[in-house]
C-alpha cells in the first residue's frame, strides 16, 4: 500500500509502529509514530487479499496441468515467469510420490534454477530436441489462444522449447484472460531484437503497424533490460487488433528482429485458476 501524501511516503518503514491507528488523519508524528487514516489497514487488507487469490489461482492452474499432462518417462519444457514456479512445486512432488522418470529442459536460467533447486534432471535441447509436453506462463490469452509472452524476458527461449514439444500446455490465473490481446495486458508485445538494431526496428513497427515500440529498461541496473542471449528487448504497445499471425511473421522479417512474444496456434490447451477456487479450461476453437 503507498501512502497518499508525499510527505508522509517517506516515513511509511514506521507503520509497523502503529498496529491500531486512530481514526484520525495527522500529518505530524510524534516520537516517530505515525497516525494514520482509519481506511489504511482496509486498504491493506483488500490488496493483501487479492494479491493471496491471484497467487492460489496460479498454484490451481499449475496443479492441474502436472496433474493432467505429466506422465512417466517423460522429457518436459519447464517455463518461466511466476506461474510455473507452483508446476515445479506439483512436478517435483510427482516425481517424488510415484517415482516418476521426468526430464526437464529449461526455457531461461530461472527454469533452470528451479529445476535444479528441486533435485528433478536436467537436460537440454541438444540432447532431448523433441519434446513431449512443455508448460509455461503467459501474460495475456485471447479467445483464440493466442498468447503475449516475454513480460520476463524470456520469449526467444520460452518458443523455441514449445515448438519443440508434442504439445504446449498454458498455465495463467484469471488476470490473463482476455476476449481479445490488450485487454488486460496494457504493457505491450515484447519483441526480442539485437542491440544495434533497436532504433530502427523500432521506427519501423511504429510507421507499419502503429503505436509505439519502446526498450525496456531494466529496474536494478543502469540501462537497459538483456536478455539471457545478451539481446534487447522493445515492447510494443499496439493501438487496435491486428491480425496476429501475419502480423508476428512481418516483425520476424524486420532485420534485427530476433523473436517476437506473439504465440500464435502453439498452445492447445489452456487452464486458468479462478477467482471461485475453479479452473477453467480452454481449447483453441475449431476451424
Amino acid at each position: 500500500c503507498k501512502w497518499k501524501s508525499p510527505e508522509t511516503r517517506r516515513w511509511s518503514r514506521f507503520a509497523v509502529l502503529v498496529q491500531s491507528a486512530p481514526a484520525l488523519w495527522s500529518p505530524t508524528y510524534t516520537s516517530r509514530r505515525l497516525v494514520v487514516p482509519n481506511n489504511y489497514k482496509h486498504v491493506c487488507l483488500f490488496s493483501q487479499s487479492a494479491a493471496n487469490m491471484a497467487e492460489e489461482a496460479k498454484k490451481l492452474a499449475a496443479y492441474a496441468a502436472v496433474d493432467n499432462h505429466i506422465q512417466n518417462n517423460q522429457v518436459v519444457g519447464v517455463g518461466s515467469g511466476s506461474t510455473i514456479v507452483y508446476a515445479v512445486d506439483r512436478l517435483a512432488e510427482r516425481v517424488r510420490q510415484e517415482k516418476l522418470n521426468i526430464v526437464c529442459v529449461p526455457t531461461s536460467f530461472q527454469a533452470r534454477q528451479l529445476i535444479l533447486q528441486h533435485g528433478l534432471t536436467l537436460s537440454d535441447l541438444d540432447r532431448h530436441p523433441e519434446l513431449d509436453v512443455a508448460i509455461d506462463g503467459a501474460d495475456e490469452v485471447d479467445e483464440d489462444l493466442t498468447l503475449i509472452k516475454g513480460g520476463g524476458g524470456c520469449l526467444t527461449q520460452e518458443k523455441i522449447v514449445a515448438g519443440c514439444a508434442k504439445h504446449f500446455v498454458v498455465i495463467a490465473d484469471y488476470r490473463k484472460d482476455s476476449i481479445a490481446l490488450g485487454q488486460q495486458w496494457k504493457k505491450g508485445v515484447p519483441i526480442e531484437v539485437i542491440p544495434m538494431a533497436h532504433v530502427p526496428i523500432s521506427r519501423t513497427i511504429a510507421k507499419r503497424f502503429g503505436g509505439e515500440a519502446h526498450l525496456r529498461m531494466a529496474v536494478s541496473k543502469a540501462g537497459p533490460v538483456v536478455t539471457d542471449n545478451s539481446n534487447f528487448i522493445l515492447d510494443w504497445k499496439f493501438e487496435h487488433a491486428q491480425n496476429w499471425k501475419e502480423v508476428n511473421t512481418a516483425i520476424k522479417m524486420i532485420p534485427g528482429v530476433v523473436e517476437t512474444g506473439l504465440f500464435v496456434g502453439m498452445a492447445e490447451r489452456a487452464y486458468f485458476g479462478m477467482e471461485d477456487g475453479s479452473v477453467q479450461v480452454r481449447d483453441p476453437p475449431v476451424n
